[in-house]
């Protein structure tokens, strides 16, 4: 064959586009089935690339996990509650915010897979360091924006000047895992929508009191 005929046959690989195509493969076999269940060749079907391919880009099947939980799940987790925040602003009208378009635009499939980052800490903690470590990493980075965010609103006069911003944002984070929970345990879609406004509710009691004038 010659090698006009050969490449032809063989088209070349993006490399970049192919670890893409198995990080988003992977995570959502993963993000259905959990990690362990999740099928090698389910996700190299869905990515479209060969066994070979995989192993070019990830070490193994934890490298893999490792790499989705960094380039996708951090990203995802991160992105959708700390960057878009303005310092300037109230942050507690911008939590709120985030919470209401949760709510509004969550689908059955959402509530009945859960959260990736819960279901992860979850399954993969308490046996596996490289994970743990990992999905640590992705709340410790939510808590200390969501803290950050509060230590500026205070510094606006949005936020109550006696709370504690970090062990605030412990709380925070860990209510909205914690509901998702159970949100994913019920199936139950209205849950959801009272999670949230009860989060809505608790965010309102870290305003100042305001002073009304007689």
């Amino acid at each position: 064959m010659s090698k006009t005929l050969e490449a032809l046959s063989h088209p070349k690989r993006d490399p970049d586009k192919t670890r893409e195509a198995l990080l988003m493969a992977g995570f959502h076999e993963i993000h259905r089935h959990g990690f362990q269940a999740a099928g090698l060749d389910a996700i190299l079907t869905a990515a479209g690339v060969t066994k070979g391919a995989l192993y070019h880009h990830f070490e193994n099947k934890a490298g893999l996990g490792y790499a989705i939980i960094d380039e996708i799940i951090a990203p995802q987790i991160l992105g959708s509650w700390l960057n878009h925040l303005d310092p300037q602003a109230d942050p507690i009208d911008q939590f709120q915010h985030v919470l209401r378009t949760h709510m509004e635009s969550a689908e059955c499939e959402d509530i009945e897979l859960g959260c990736p980052l819960y279901n992860l800490i979850q399954e993969m903690s308490p046996i596996d360091e490289g994970f743990r470590l990992r999905l640590h990493r992705v709340v410790e980075q939510w808590r200390d924006g969501v803290a950050r965010a509060l230590r500026q609103g205070q510094e606006h006069g949005f936020v109550k000047p006696d709370i504690d911003p970090r062990k605030t944002a412990t709380f925070f984070v860990a209510a909205v895992e914690g509901a998702i929970g159970l949100i994913k345990a019920a199936k139950d879609p209205s849950m959801a929508a009272e999670s949230s406004e009860s989060l809505i509710m608790y965010l309102d009691t870290l305003r100042p009191a305001r002073v009304t004038v007689a």
